[in-house]
């Protein structure tokens, strides 16, 4: 008689399997991303001097200084070009360029050899400090958007920003890598929080801001009930000038978390780590005007659309969207304004890998 054979385990619970493939994928983006950037050769770029009246920013405490311009980035291996186009941007039009200090976000999981190599050899008089992001901090609570580049963990970092940086920096001007200012960064850290507002940004009250949440949210009451005395308008995250004092006072990435934990089982919004910024923030932004976030620039998602300025002045120009300047350019299928980018480029042709 056959012995009986012990019935199979069961099978993982179906969350386990897809955070697994999760993070299956995110490793592959990382090394497909790591290739890209090491096959990537970037200029020096030239050393920028404070104008006369500046004050100094002290060399040997640069992180905790008053005087200093606080610019917190995170540096990707997919949009490291990106990144050093905008920190020469932010540089050339400082009127104190020795006074900005860098604050640049890494993945943990990934090789930050990479970008910090790329960084010292750009910019080896920049003042800056890179902090590692843990990954599994917001992969967890990661939900599949509606383009898979906004998935990436390291997207969710700005969240974790007052975590990260050190204590004795209270404010920080937060700029994504798709971007090149045209004016003093110094005018944008000096704009004033007033009353309680933890964020400054641009904010679009004409856009649809229903859209950016599904059915399921507008039609829960305890949920579209968040927006009821909060006169709610769209802001776009990739610039804003932070709180970092009442940002960790008030526990806000914890109201952040708390909103992303509700998303995995309800599915109220569709675009990644805007909405739950939309959430906790909106209706209670201190204004920035409109010329310091040119956004859209990328086109949304929709390949090869471009896009021309809103009316009025321009101090900062910003590709968000699918398409990025330094990738139609390089298809030789560039959009016009892409052509206010491509001086900020940094990276080699080929031809001078070996020079």
């Amino acid at each position: 008689m056959m012995p009986k054979q012990p019935p199979p385990p069961p099978p993982p619970p179906l969350s386990l399997l897809l955070l697994l493939f999760y993070l299956y994928i995110t490793t592959l983006h990382a090394t497909a991303a790591s290739i890209l950037s090491l096959s990537q050769k970037f200029r020096e770029a030239p050393e920028f001097y404070n104008s006369p009246d500046c004050s100094f920013v002290d060399t040997d405490n640069f992180i905790c200084s008053d005087v200093a311009v606080h610019v917190a980035m995170t540096l990707d291996a997919a949009y490291i070009r990106g990144s050093m186009a905008a920190i020469l941007s932010v540089l050339q039009h400082s009127s104190c360029p020795q006074n900005v200090v860098f604050h640049f976000v890494v993945s943990a999981s990934a090789d930050a050899s990479v970008p910090r190599a790329a960084i010292s050899s750009a910019f080896p008089y920049l003042k800056s400090r890179i902090y590692p992001f843990d990954d599994s901090a917001a992969a967890g609570l990661i939900s599949t958007s509606i383009r898979s580049a906004l998935d990436c963990p390291l997207n969710y970092a700005r969240s974790y920003l007052p975590n990260l940086l050190p204590s004795c920096v209270s404010k920080v001007v937060y700029l994504d890598s798709d971007l090149v200012l045209v004016d003093d960064i110094a005018k944008l850290a000096a704009t004033p929080l007033g009353g309680d507002a933890v964020l400054a940004a641009p904010e679009y009250c004409n856009a649809n801001f229903t859209a950016y949440f599904t059915p399921t949210f507008w039609s829960n009451p305890s949920l579209s009930l968040t927006f009821a005395d909060r006169k709610a308008c769209y802001f776009n995250t990739g610039v804003m000038v932070i709180d970092l004092l009442r940002w960790r006072s008030g526990g806000y990435t914890t109201k952040i978390e708390e909103w992303m934990e509700l998303q995995k089982r309800m599915r109220i919004y569709e675009l990644g780590s805007l909405p739950p910024f939309l959430l906790v923030f909106s209706g209670n932004i201190a204004p920035v005007d409109h010329r310091w976030n040119q956004h859209g620039l990328g086109g949304d998602n929709f390949r090869g659309l471009c896009r021309d300025l809103h009316p009025g002045p321009v101090s900062l120009l910003h590709w968000s969207g699918k398409g990025k300047p330094w990738a139609r350019l390089d298809a030789g299928r560039p959009c016009p304004l892409d052509a206010l980018w491509a001086p900020y480029d940094l990276l080699k042709p080929p031809f001078e890998f070996d020079s």
